[in-house]
């Protein structure tokens, strides 16, 4: 198939950047979007142009590196992936395809599709995980029974690969669905429940530290994330938080 390309090109993070048109020919439908990038790529290198900076790395659907707003869409039109699980047989021959990298002053880009997702990590870091004592008197998680609606709750939230579609589909530019499925993946869990307070007190100031908006529960959110991760942990996180909130004050 032959495609139309309308790829955001910009240099650095102080660059205005600007949509570049480009024409490419003899894809096959069955080339997931990512490889057709990289013949662009390889085509745009034998005519010693520059070629399009784009994230990746499994593509297999699990780092959630490969992020792009494909025809205004996160990820793309299909729903239920990231944009490496994309194939062209989604489009057809002679469409017009735009590809721009996500939307946040959180995120800003680095180059070209390229965009700086370490303010999910600092988010991470303030409280995404649990204090153990590691001394050699560690239980086994089998030892410690868990109602099975718990774990499976947490291995749903947990799901969550950190790709921020969220973030770049939500008007407001919220990371609540990234930080609640990350606070509710221990909130659930006995292991987490001893910091839960702290946890979430941490995380949602670290958020708001880091310029994401709020959430007015518009709902693109879930819609476009390609895990599925629902919206019921925002609202789980917003109970947790008032709780944290009023316990400290005590």
């Amino acid at each position: 198939m032959d495609l139309n390309l309308k790829i955001w090109r910009q240099s650095d993070r102080a660059d205005k950047g600007k949509i570049v048109d480009y024409r490419i020919t003899d894809i096959s439908k069955d080339s997931s979007f990512l490889e057709m990038l990289d013949i662009l790529n390889e085509n745009l290198i034998d005519n010693g142009e520059e070629p399009v900076a784009f994230d990746h790395d499994c593509r297999e659907g699990i780092c959630g590196m490969c992020s792009l707003f494909i025809n205004g869409q996160a990820h793309g039109p299909d729903r239920g992936i990231t944009t490496c699980q994309l194939h062209m047989r989604t489009f057809k021959d002679g469409d017009t395809i735009y590809i721009e990298p996500w939307r946040s002053s959180a995120l800003p880009v680095i180059k070209d599709l390229v965009v700086d997702r370490s303010a999910f990590d600092r988010i991470q870091h303030a409280g995404g995980y649990i204090s153990v004592n590691t001394s050699g008197n560690t239980q086994d998680a089998n030892a410690t029974p868990i109602p099975k609606a718990d774990a499976d709750k947490a291995f749903d939230a947990a799901t969550c690969i950190g790709c921020a579609a969220c973030v770049a589909t939500c008007k407001n530019s919220s990371a609540m669905l990234f930080v609640a499925a990350k606070v509710s993946q221990y909130a659930y869990l006995p292991q987490g429940k001893v910091e839960s307070n702290d946890r979430v007190l941490n995380m949602v100031k670290q958020m708001d530290k880091e310029g994401f908006g709020n959430c007015t529960n518009t709902g693109s959110c879930e819609v476009e994330c390609p895990k599925g991760i629902s919206l019921e942990y925002i609202a789980k996180m917003n109970r947790d938080y008032i709780k944290a909130k009023s316990n400290s004050k005590n």
